[in-house]
């Protein structure tokens, strides 16, 4: 009974681990090297001024509200080169343009990882943001060119006298082209 059980785990384990490959080489051609990526990201959690992403916060009655969006380049398979653009209105009259550069990793072809560089220029201040980003989480893919990306995130301020670390929940949504 005892070999039975181990060997109906055994035959089990070996169809999970085949239809894991199967699966991650099906999700490759979307991460080829050649490909393109735009991507709008939605955050929860802190809110902060270098922010390319879709976000909505009020905290003691300031809403603060972001608009953005990133694209990229995959240099080789599982491999994109990425940069970001986006807005953030932060109340009373002050805004910010941000930016990010970095660069993004598919584990397997579906555990995206990224590093990145991220500012912004705020409107009439006397030092900008800036933040080092680290970011994981799991590629759900819909359809040959469409994923969907949960994931965390954290930013690490440039700036410790004025600006906090940064942690999120993120929701990505990507094209792949």
């Amino acid at each position: 009974m005892k070999r039975i059980v181990l060997t109906l785990a055994a035959v089990f384990a070996f169809g999970f681990a085949n239809a894991q490959d199967a699966k991650s080489t099906a999700n490759a051609g979307q991460t080829a090297k050649g490909k393109w990526l735009i991507e709008a990201n939605t955050g929860f959690g802190a809110a902060h001024a270098a922010n390319t992403s879709f976000g909505l916060d009020s905290t003691d009655g300031e809403t603060t509200w972001s608009i953005g969006a990133e694209g990229g380049y995959f240099v080789m398979d599982d491999l994109a080169i990425k940069a970001g653009l986006g807005y953030v209105d932060m109340g009373d009259d002050v805004s910010a343009f941000s930016y990010k550069i970095g660069a993004k990793y598919y584990i397997i072809s579906q555990i995206p990882v990224q590093l990145d560089y991220s500012g912004a220029s705020i409107k009439d201040a006397d030092e900008n943001p800036s933040y080092l980003g680290i970011q994981g989480g799991y590629a759900i893919f819909l359809g040959q060119n469409v994923s969907i990306e949960p994931g965390l995130r954290f930013n690490k301020s440039l700036n410790d006298d004025f600006y906090d670390d940064v942690f999120q929940v993120r929701i990505g949504f990507a094209l792949h082209f």
